[in-house]
This record gives C-alpha cells, sequence and structure tokens, in this order.
C-alpha cells in the first residue's frame, strides 16, 4: 500500500466520516428545528382556518342579522303607518266630533239671536204701534169721547168682576 492510496482512503474515510457526521447533526438539530417549524407553521395555518371558518359564520350570522333588521325594518314602518293613520282617523273624528258641536252651539247661539231679535223688533213695533197710537187717538179723540170711552170701559171691568165674584 502506498501512501497514496492511504491518502485516498483517508479522504474518503474523512468524507464519509463528515457525510455521517453532517447526518447525525441534521437529524439531531435540524430535523427536529424543522419539525417545530412545520408544527408551528401547520399551528398557523389551523388557527386562520379556523378564523376564516369563524368569519364565514360571523359573516352568515351578520347577514341573518341584516335580513332580520331589514324585516324588523318594513315591520316598524308598516307599524308606523298604521298608527299614523290611525292617530289621523283619530283626529279627524275628534275634529269633525267638534265641528259638529260648534255647529250645534251655533244654532243654538243663532236660535237665541233671532228670538232675541225677534222681542226687540215687537217691542219696538208695539213701542211705535202706541206711540202712533197716542198720536192718532189724541187727534180723534176730544174729551168728551176720552169720559165716554173710560166709563165704558169702567162698566166692562165692574161687569166681569160681579161676575167673576158670583
Amino acid at each position: 500500500m502506498s501512501l497514496d492510496a492511504l491518502s485516498i482512503y483517508s479522504q474518503w474515510a474523512g468524507a464519509l466520516l463528515f457525510v455521517i457526521v453532517a447526518i447525525w447533526l441534521f437529524r439531531k438539530f435540524v430535523l427536529p428545528a424543522l419539525a417545530k417549524y412545520e408544527a408551528a407553521q401547520n399551528a398557523l395555518l389551523a388557527e386562520a382556518e379556523a378564523r376564516r371558518e369563524k368569519m364565514k359564520a360571523d359573516v352568515g350570522a351578520a347577514r341573518g342579522e341584516v335580513e332580520n333588521a331589514d324585516r324588523d325594518a318594513v315591520a316598524i314602518e308598516a307599524r308606523a303607518t298604521a298608527d299614523a293613520a290611525a292617530e289621523h282617523d283619530r283626529i279627524v273624528a275628534a275634529a269633525k266630533d267638534d265641528a259638529a258641536r260648534i255647529v250645534r252651539n251655533a244654532e243654538g247661539e243663532l236660535e237665541r239671536a233671532r228670538m232675541s231679535a225677534r222681542a226687540a223688533l215687537r217691542e219696538e213695533l208695539v213701542r211705535k204701534a202706541l206711540e202712533s197710537a197716542r198720536a192718532a187717538a189724541t187727534a180723534r179723540v176730544d174729551t168728551q169721547t176720552n169720559s165716554r170711552l173710560v166709563g165704558t170701559t169702567i162698566d166692562t171691568l165692574e161687569r166681569e168682576r160681579a161676575g167673576a165674584g158670583t
């Protein structure tokens, strides 16, 4: 064996020893680190997928809530419209009742005013008729006719009193 062969064998042995140590170091330090890194990445991926699924569920729930809110808004609008119509009808009915009451009161006031005007007109007509009759009577009746009329009136009153007393 020559030194050249020994040199080649030693290089092969050193290379083999290097590969063995490199594999051992790779398996001892790198593979566990890679396994931890892979596990961490898988955990991150699983967490991200879980968040995505939760977000999908949240989106579905939010859509459901939006649909519920839309239905509630429609129901509220319908209720508000119905309430407004009922309030309108109530106000109109109250206004009609008030108007009818005011008309009845006005009719009563009108009738009282007519009666008062009739009474005032009668009084005025009677006053003017009496004034006219006095003026005409003063012009037509002299003292002798006046005495005769007074006497006739007194006789009539005495006869009526005598007839009432029996």
